[in-house]
């Protein structure tokens, strides 16, 4: 039997934080969409209080190293799930942090492909000095997993920059018939990653946006404001494509499984960070909104305190609007507070537009102190605790 009740609660509740980090195993599973390193601190954090968080990554990143690895084997982008495993993982464990720096590592950008491959090789035969102190069976595993790397490269992939936990999870991914999940969970269990984490989907789209001045972008790198110039105009629309060069829209589902980690969540957030590369993102495939509509739970939308590149000409009221449409849009019967009940801002945040009316639709805002200075970034030692009571 199944009942809804209501009840008044403390933001932070003492009590139930002492609860939590004394017993952390049985800790709440709260649920994040997103992706790149805005959650590191976050996730890193909130195994004091739970080793049962879910974070929901998103596979499209078309940057940096992942860019050549995606392009060359056709792959969703790996480097933003390895940076949350390696966030979650227990670094009490024997041979972790080594393992941390081993996976965290790039081969040097400015060396040539002879060079690198020397390299690459001395890490997979066990003779490199990041290596050496990697206990078995991790070493062994890790050293497999690049020689199967190996032998699948092509002779003109280019390692420059290539970070050695994105080679890794390449390999597994390509070894276990193009599934991220045999690879995660390997390593789940290896450097004993304290919650869950998978990609929104197992697939290989790319963003495209539209800005209001008509003008469409494809490609994540490309609208961030990290390694190209930012947009110079409000984005206006987001969508997911096969490709960079193709900006047709696709349709990509959520697999059963992901549905059931959305709807067994305690509390949804989605979270501070990039907003249209990692929470808008995570929420394009079809069968989000739905999940979350079923799942009863609180939904906690956090905005971001300092500046996000991605964000020109959009304030708080506008994101809002923003996720609220993109969730809706996945059914035409889900309401705003069946999405989203709470924005969770910094207490010196000022009234944005449209805040009375979200109000009267039942969306609560909840001012509290988020950040240690102002302007500051949000500390994750405020949020969890916030988030945490709410469950």
């Amino acid at each position: 039997m199944r009942i809804t009740i209501t009840r008044d609660i403390t933001l932070p509740d003492a009590v139930k934080l002492e609860r939590f980090r004394h017993s952390p195993h049985l800790g709440p599973r709260i649920l994040f969409f997103s992706g790149g390193t805005a959650l590191r601190a976050l996730s890193a954090d909130i195994t004091r209080y739970t080793h049962n968080s879910i974070h929901l990554i998103t596979p499209f990143d078309s940057g940096g190293s992942s860019a050549t690895l995606r392009k060359t084997f056709n792959i969703p982008a790996v480097g933003d799930i390895r940076n949350r495993l390696m966030a979650l993982a227990d670094q009490t464990i024997q041979g972790n942090p080594e393992m941390f720096e081993l996976f965290s590592y790039r081969l040097p950008r400015n060396a040539v492909q002879d060079s690198l491959l020397d390299e690459l090789a001395t890490i997979a035969y066990g003779e490199h000095p990041l290596v050496v102190h990697v206990p078995d069976p991790l070493r062994a595993i890790v050293r497999n997993h690049l020689h199967q790397f190996i032998k699948m490269m092509p002779d003109d992939f280019d390692l420059r920059g290539a970070s050695i936990g994105n080679l890794v999870l390449a390999a597994g991914y390509l070894a276990n018939r193009r599934h991220l999940d045999p690879v995660i969970y390997i390593f789940s269990k290896m450097v004993q990653v304290l919650g869950t984490v998978r990609p929104i989907v197992n697939s290989n789209a790319h963003l495209c946006v539209r800005l209001q001045d008509g003008r469409i972008i494809c490609g994540q790198h490309r609208f961030t404001g990290k390694s190209e110039a930012p947009v110079t105009a409000p984005i206006s629309d987001i969508w997911l494509a096969a490709n960079e060069h193709d900006p047709s829209p696709v349709s990509v589902s959520i697999r059963e499984k992901t549905r059931d980690l959305i709807c067994s969540a305690e509390l949804v957030c989605y979270p501070m960070g990039s907003f249209f590369s990692s929470v808008m993102a995570n929420l394009l495939p079809r069968g989000v909104g739905r999940a979350v509509a079923a799942n009863h739970c609180p939904k906690v939308f956090v905005p971001n305190t300092g500046h996000d590149p991605e964000l020109a000409g959009h304030d708080t009221g506008s994101q809002v609007r923003m996720l609220l449409d993109q969730l809706k849009r996945d059914d035409s019967a889900i309401t705003d507070t069946d999405v989203l009940n709470f924005i969770l801002l910094d207490t010196a945040c000022p009234r944005f537009s449209g805040e009375t009316a979200l109000e009267a639709r039942g969306i609560r805002i909840l001012r509290v102190p988020l950040t240690a200075a102002a302007d500051g970034p949000i500390d994750p030692e405020r949020l969890n605790p916030i988030l945490l009571s709410l469950c």
